[in-house]
C-alpha cells in the first residue's frame, strides 16, 4: 500500500488511499463494520468510488482531502483522517477520523488529526472544528486531547444531532 503521501507525524505516514487491491479491502473492512459506521451518518460504501472521489476533492484544492493514516512501522493502514470544509456549512473546516478497530487505542486518531490540523494551521486556516456523535466518547477524548473546546450539541450539519468543538489557531 503506498500513495502519495501527504504529510507525516513521528509514527504515521498520512497519504492518499490508493485503488490497489489491499487499500480497498482495508477500507472496506473499515467502513462496513458496525463499531465504525454507528459514530457515522448513514452511507452506502463503495471502496473504488471513495479513492476516486477522495482524489478529486484532494485535487481540487490540496489543503483538503480523507487520507489514509498508514502506521509507519508495520505499514498497515490504521484508517482514515479527513479535512474538509463540513458539508453545508459557512466555510468551516472540519477534522474528523475513522480508524479499523483493530488500531483504536493507541492514540493514532489524535496523531493523524493534529497533523492535519497543523497542516491546515500553517495554510493560514484561523479555526478548525469536529463534528461527532454527543455519546462518542472516544472522539471526544480526541478532541480534548487535541486542544479543542466544546461548542455543545446542533443540528446544523448532516440532519444529525451532533457535539461541535472548536480549536483556534490562537490556542
Amino acid at each position: 500500500m503506498s500513495g502519495v503521501t501527504i504529510y507525516e507525524t513521528e509514527r504515521l505516514i498520512v497519504r492518499e488511499w490508493t485503488a490497489a487491491q489491499d487499500d480497498l479491502d482495508r477500507m472496506t473492512d473499515i467502513y462496513t463494520r458496525e463499531e465504525v459506521t454507528r459514530w457515522l451518518p448513514p452511507f452506502e460504501f463503495d471502496a473504488a468510488r471513495a479513492v476516486e472521489g477522495w482524489r478529486a476533492f484532494h485535487e481540487r484544492d490540496r489543503r483538503y482531502g480523507s487520507w489514509a493514516v498508514q502506521v509507519r512501522d508495520s505499514g498497515v493502514a490504521a484508517g482514515t483522517v479527513l479535512f474538509r470544509p463540513i458539508p453545508g456549512g459557512d466555510g468551516e473546516v472540519e477534522v474528523g477520523w475513522h480508524l479499523h478497530p483493530d488500531s483504536w487505542g493507541r492514540g493514532y486518531a489524535t496523531e493523524a488529526a493534529g497533523g492535519a490540523v497543523e497542516r491546515g494551521f500553517a495554510s493560514g486556516l484561523e479555526e478548525v472544528y469536529a463534528l461527532l456523535k454527543p455519546d462518542n466518547e472516544a472522539s471526544r477524548a480526541v478532541c480534548l486531547r487535541l486542544g479543542m473546546t466544546s461548542l455543545g450539541r446542533t443540528r446544523r450539519f448532516f440532519d444529525l444531532e451532533s457535539e461541535m468543538f472548536r480549536l483556534r489557531r490562537d490556542g
